[in-house]
């Protein structure tokens, strides 16, 4: 009989959160898809906005860049807000703020345009990612909660895979159509659509699980039985964001989170050009290649995350995955014969950087606990975006300065390697109390 039970708890519970799955993940996922698509086409519209504009690669590295200046200045105010005014209200306007200004991309005619019109699209979409993985705790247990970031963490490389060829295709194919430019008709159509997203999302977002409509009774009391259980014997660390600031490990975090960063927005803004310096010349080309890396990156974040679930471990599964990126960007960095190679070497660097950021996200939510996690999930966030104003604008400097892409590759490679060994130094206590035995399993393995 109460093996019965037990079967009929476990079943009401799968059926539960595969509700939640269908019910948030998808509409998520494709509002981090166009996110995503809205930081990064401007290294294809590089291709072709360089030239019309007349920007130096100095001068396109620092406008990628200055985008995170912003978002960070503007993040932690916006997640600390979050849980006072609603994920529904806050993701919403994030969305139609964001993507009206990454149309307005269109009409960039000079650099110093280009800079406020970047800085003004980190100021509109600050607090999007860190309000999702906030949000995603009202609805998962942490036993559940690298997958469902994994889903939406997919974006990225969703965004690299039909993205390369979405924008490569609307530039070349569009190009001169109403007298406007192919990158012009490129950030139209990839930033209306979140306007189109954001006003839905007042309809379909549910701020917590207690006002959803489409859960029954017992589907929210099995919840709250979840998450209570979850969170017992597990009181939170931090009652207030001073505290959160003070800790040593959440900053320890941050700057581990910088590194990853750092080598991330390497490959997202520089990969068409490394194509381009590595002798691909037609853009379209250069489109569908950008986009075999991503499609390795989505097999390495859902068999890693869901590794990471069921050894209940994030430290060494995100230190090995870093390990990895870095040694085969240092392979693509020091290769200059070989396309094949440089194919590769950014496959491989691209999987694991991303493999590793979805399980490290984990890590956080992890430790920190309560509303003041939104806080502090924020703040991590935040020293970490510095990385994606650092890498663009280093390795744009460094181009213009030596004409080669090695010396800013190498020095994101050193990043990598010095994000690795904070994360090892930096030895979170497990909710469970289990994360020491499961490293073992997973060094066993």
């Amino acid at each position: 009989m109460q093996n019965d039970a037990t079967w009929s708890l476990t079943t009401s519970t799968n059926n539960l959160f595969a509700r939640i799955n269908w019910r948030l993940l998808p509409f998520l996922t494709l509002c981090y898809v166009f996110a995503y698509l809205d930081r990064i086409n401007i290294g294809f519209a590089k291709l072709q906005m360089q030239a019309d504009v007349g920007l130096s690669d100095g001068a396109y590295g620092l406008g990628a860049g200055v985008f995170f200046l912003s978002y960070m200045l503007f993040e932690i105010p916006s997640n600390i807000l979050l849980p006072k005014i609603g994920a529904r209200r806050t993701l919403s306007r994030i969305m139609i703020l964001w993507g009206l200004t990454s149309a307005s991309m269109m009409f960039v005619t000079s650099a110093n345009a280009f800079y406020v019109i970047r800085f003004l699209l980190g100021v509109f979409e600050a607090g999007f990612a860190p309000g999702l993985i906030f949000y995603l705790t009202y609805w998962y247990p942490q036993n559940r909660m690298a997958r469902a970031i994994t889903v939406i963490m997919l974006c990225g490389p969703i965004g690299g895979i039909f993205g390369a060829p979405l924008s490569t295709g609307t530039m070349m194919l569009l190009d001169t159509v109403g007298g406007l430019h192919g990158w012009q008709w490129m950030f139209i159509a990839e930033g209306l659509p979140s306007v189109l997203l954001g006003v839905f999302g007042l309809f379909w977002i549910t701020d917590r699980p207690a006002e959803a409509k489409w859960l029954s009774d017992t589907d929210k009391r099995l919840l709250a039985a979840e998450l209570k259980h979850d969170t017992a014997g597990n009181e939170p660390r931090h009652h207030s964001f001073r505290q959160v600031v003070s800790d040593p490990r959440v900053l320890l975090l941050g700057v581990s989170y910088f590194c990853i960063i750092c080598g991330h927005y390497t490959v997202s803004f520089w990969l068409p050009t490394i194509l381009k310096s590595a002798g691909v010349t037609s853009t379209m080309t250069i489109g569908i290649l950008a986009a075999i890396p991503y499609i390795a990156a989505i097999f390495a974040m859902v068999w890693w995350g869901r590794r990471s679930d069921r050894l209940g471990e994030r430290r060494w599964h995100t230190v090995s995955m870093l390990t990895l990126a870095a040694v085969a960007l240092l392979i693509a960095a020091l290769n200059d014969t070989s396309l094949l190679i440089t194919i590769i070497s950014l496959t491989v660097a691209t999987a694991g950087l991303w493999a590793a950021y979805t399980v490290f996200w984990a890590m956080p939510s992890d430790y920190m606990k309560g509303d003041t996690a939104a806080g502090g999930v924020a703040l991590v966030n935040t020293i970490g975006l510095f990385g994606g104003f650092v890498s663009p604008t280093l390795i744009g400097y460094f181009k213009t300065l030596t004409g080669t892409m090695q010396a800013g590759l190498l020095g994101m490679v050193g990043i990598l390697v010095m994000g690795s060994l904070l994360l090892l130094f930096n030895r979170l206590p497990s909710p469970a109390g289990t994360q020491d035995l499961a490293a073992a399993e997973f060094e066993s393995s």
